[in-house]
């Protein structure tokens, strides 16, 4: 829980800081968070499977989970598809990914439907 508190205030501060520099006209700040997490995501997992320190769950938690959860959720998003991809199922892989973006794109819509129809 800890974790995810930071996350989410390092996204919030990335998010001001991206807006403050770029203006509106361009998500930057979202764009940064998920590369950027998705790349400490990267790291800090390879490091694990390095260093083969499964003793070491809950910094995993805190940092994978929690930190990286809070600050995006598409640094999860991320590992699932590389893991897909390592263990050679490309076919699924590409799947996940096309169902997660065409989906996750169409839900948002949808949301954005029901409530523009609940409040007419």
């Amino acid at each position: 829980m800890l974790g995810g508190g930071l996350g989410a205030g390092g996204r919030h501060l990335v998010s001001m800081a991206t807006l403050r520099y770029f203006g509106p006209g361009f998500p930057i700040g979202t764009l940064t968070v998920n590369v950027v997490g998705s790349l400490i995501m990267g790291l800090f997992i390879g490091w694990l499977v390095k260093h083969e320190a499964a003793h070491l769950q809950s910094l995993r938690y805190f940092l994978a989970t929690g930190f990286l959860g809070g600050f995006t959720t598409f640094s999860a998003f991320s590992l699932d598809t590389s893991v897909l991809w390592e263990r050679g199922d490309t076919h699924l892989a590409l799947t996940y990914v096309l169902a997660s973006v065409v989906l996750s794109i169409g839900a948002v819509f949808a949301g954005l439907m029901i409530m523009r129809q609940v409040g007419s």
